[in-house]
């Protein structure tokens, strides 16, 4: 999460004091914006933090698709489909798109 109070600074006092930056993003874990002329443009985060971050949003991911599978899945049970031959032809004729095959 971003601190407000010590999360956001400018990149020239990051250039100018790297290592410091560096010993604190591995020590906090948290990102820091950096700001140009006053606007944000970049967030620098600790490597093993981005990489938690990065496998939760995959699993997360991964969730939804499981979700999904399962939705769909139980509407084919319930007997919510129709098949896709006839759903296809009808879009294809709604928007004008010619249909190759059958």
């Amino acid at each position: 999460m971003l601190n407000i109070e010590s999360g956001i600074d400018s990149l020239t006092n990051f250039k100018r004091q790297t290592a410091e930056y560096l010993e604190r993003l591995h020590q906090s874990g948290e990102p820091v914006v950096l700001t140009v002329n006053g606007k944000a443009q970049v967030v620098v985060q600790d490597a093993a933090a981005y990489q938690k971050l990065v496998d939760a949003a995959m699993k997360a991911e991964r969730d939804e698709t499981i979700a999904a599978i399962r939705e769909g899945l139980a509407d084919v049970e319930a007997g919510r489909t129709k098949p896709a031959r006839p759903a296809l032809k009808a879009l294809a004729k709604k928007y004008n798109i010619p249909m190759s095959g059958k």
